[in-house]
């Protein structure tokens, strides 16, 4: 419960210095639109492709699970994100409430007892678990909450991730994503690759290296290497 909701809490002030206060009404500070399903299913993509699915290129590439983990945090930010809004437009309760919602349905706890899970050999049947999560945002019938948090976690056990795994890279996404817009990743001044990595491999980097940083010890290591590019 405790890492849900911090995750939330997070999440919320991520969105709020982002995108100003009152985000949830689909608009941000600076009057752009803001579309989180079209969010979800754009990262969705992007995780599908780390399956190596095509028939006709790299067939016998195996799946790049290291990235399937990342694209399935940036999904998860933006699921959150998502049901943030939903919860505070249609007076669901607290972020507090949220988080129980949340912890309370049975493919969390699932999900927050077992151990992640990766297969080469069920790709394609992961790749199903992903496109059934989309579906659920582009239904026209309507967006139900509860289905998509349940698909969401089902899909995240099978691409690698459980709760200590989506905590562990949810902090140090949400560190970084904080970091680029300190930096001009609004305004498209920031660097992404930093002396030939992407960023986000050495966020990640910085926390295998340092397990006991907090969010402002991981800050302040990506400000370190920043500044000496």
């Amino acid at each position: 419960m405790q890492q849900i909701l911090e995750m939330v809490k997070l999440q919320q002030e991520l969105n709020d210095s982002t995108n100003g206060t009152g985000w949830e009404n689909g608009l941000t500070k600076n009057g752009k639109v803001i579309d989180w399903k079209r969010c979800i299913y754009m990262e969705s993509a992007e995780l599908i492709d780390s399956f190596a699915w095509k028939h006709w290129k790299a067939i016998n590439k195996a799946p790049d699970w290291d990235n399937i983990k990342v694209e399935t945090i940036d999904i998860w930010h933006f699921a959150l994100s998502l049901l943030l809004q939903e919860y505070k437009v249609q007076n669901l309760g607290s972020l507090e409430d949220l988080a129980v919602h949340i912890v309370s349905k049975d493919a969390y706890k699932a999900f927050a007892n077992s151990e992640a899970k990766t297969d080469d050999e069920e790709l394609y049947t992961v790749i199903k678990m992903v496109e059934h999560m989309m579906y659920d945002v582009l239904k026209p019938e309507g967006f139900d909450l509860d289905r998509f948090i349940t698909d969401f976690f089902t899909m995240a056990l099978n691409c690698g991730v459980n709760l200590e795994v989506l905590y562990s890279l949810y902090i140090g996404k949400n560190v970084l994503n904080r970091f680029r817009q300190d930096h001009g990743y609004k305004e498209g001044t920031y660097i992404k690759v930093w002396n030939g990595d992407e960023d986000n491999v050495v966020m990640q980097d910085i926390m295998a290296k340092n397990p006991s940083f907090g969010v402002d010890e991981l800050y302040a290591g990506l400000q370190e290497v920043y500044k000496q590019l």
